[in-house]
């Protein structure tokens, strides 16, 4: 249990218009007030979860005593991240006791209620929620959310005090026009009697025109599209649509190299592909590529022989290793040979826009002779299929070098390391 008694460098800077909005929807003069819901959309860095978190627990202490909340993000490690660090600071600075319980079921309780902590990151997650009464809900991330946990959450929040009834408080970035939140939740928030508030940069006016450029910089596409416009779009067609094969490709390797690590995308049926990474700066070079296709040379190879294979790869080269935490096979065989990989992070999205970014900053660059890798940059393209259900995945075909890349630069450059065990490991 962690009472709230240090300080904080917490803030408050200046609300836009549509924080205030945020902030004040649920008070007894807005015409919002009988609303059930409120969902925040929109750009990255937008300012909508600070105000959203400061909203949320406002209400929830002003008008309701000893009742239950939930409070849900993708994972436990996101809503620590994303919702409690920041709710701890705000509660800080307004001098708010807290009191945080990490243990049993983990939840944190404020003056007489008590605020109940989910991670919504697979279908069985609905179950958590089971027998649980609650009086409000705060989703982080919702499009992220299984729909089951969303309709659960919102089904479980039927307490009321007084005249008070529950309130649902929804946040995310927008993802494909048929995502089933976009349909199901903003595009029916009439006849819901839900206020939906959009959200772009100049909505946070603590960034300033700088810093907004640079964020402006950082995305194309349809990443720039949802991130920084906050749209609800189609990824269509080839996914680096930004990779320049002349711009992109080298032919010396750049001395000084900092550090390597290796990506791996292991197959039984499918190719099996190696790529060794090295980092100068801020600048990345994928200097060499291992693909084995068992279906083309009709000899499928066993976990020892890639084993094998990856150490004559390697040769003197100390990398951290990067795998698909579903390539249990490869990953025990590896260990059994003193090799240590560490689990990949495979968020697909995340991952694909880590990539981009590199590609779009000119700071990832591919050497001529990984001919495989080269190749799938022209032919990695979005799953039209997968998309008219609402989800956003790339074609699982000619992908097996390009997952390989992914897994190197999200986990090991642009992604966090959602596994404590991790450790590096040389050879």
């Amino acid at each position: 249990m962690r009472k709230r008694k240090r300080n904080t460098s917490f803030r408050f800077q200046p609300f836009s218009n549509k924080q205030k909005k945020l902030l004040m929807w649920w008070t007894d003069k807005s015409p919002y007030k009988n609303y059930d819901m409120i969902i925040c959309h929109g750009a990255i860095r937008s300012g909508k979860t600070i105000a959203m978190i400061d909203s949320f627990i406002t209400w929830s202490l002003a008008k309701h005593k000893d009742q239950n909340f939930i409070l849900a993000g993708k994972s436990m490690g996101a809503l620590k991240r994303n919702v409690l660090e920041p709710m701890f600071q705000i509660l800080t600075a307004k001098g708010i006791d807290y009191h945080y319980h990490r243990s049993g079921d983990p939840h944190i309780i404020i003056g007489t209620n008590t605020y109940y902590l989910f991670g919504a990151s697979n279908e069985a997650s609905q179950d958590t929620l089971q027998g649980l009464t609650a009086a409000g809900a705060y989703l982080d991330e919702v499009a992220l959310f299984p729909r089951s946990f969303v309709d659960q959450a919102i089904g479980r929040c039927s307490a009321e005090t007084g005249e008070q009834s529950a309130k649902v408080f929804l946040n995310c970035n927008p993802n494909g026009p048929y995502h089933w939140f976009k349909k199901e939740f903003i595009d029916k928030a009439k006849e819901k009697k839900i206020l939906v508030l959009h959200f772009t940069l100049d909505d946070n006016m603590s960034l300033s025109e700088r810093v907004k450029d640079r964020f402006r910089r950082m995305f194309s596409g349809v990443f720039f599209q949802r991130y920084i416009l906050g749209l609800w779009v189609l990824a269509e067609g080839i996914i680096y649509d930004m990779f320049n094969e002349e711009a992109h490709t080298f032919r010396e390797i750049p001395h000084r190299i900092g550090r390597y690590f290796i990506g791996i995308d292991f197959g039984t049926n499918n190719p099996t592909t190696f790529l060794l990474i090295g980092e100068v700066g801020n600048e990345y070079y994928v200097l060499k590529e291992y693909f084995y296709n068992g279906r083309e040379q009709s000899k499928q190879k066993t976990v020892s022989t890639y084993s094998r294979d990856l150490k004559e790869f390697m040769g003197q080269t100390h990398a951290s290793i990067y795998v698909d935490p579903s390539a249990t096979p490869l990953i025990a065989q590896l260990e059994e040979d003193g090799i240590y990989p560490l689990q990949a992070n495979n968020d697909v999205l995340d991952g694909i826009q880590s990539v981009a970014n590199l590609l779009e900053e000119q700071r990832l660059f591919i050497h001529e002779d990984c001919k495989e890798t080269i190749r799938e940059f022209s032919s990695y393209i979005w799953d039209k299929k997968a998309q008219e259900r609402g989800e956003d995945k790339p074609v699982k075909d000619h992908d097996h070098c390009l997952d390989a890349l992914r897994y190197a630069i999200h986990s090991g450059v642009g992604g966090e390391l959602p596994f404590t065990n991790q450790r590096p490991i040389g050879w």
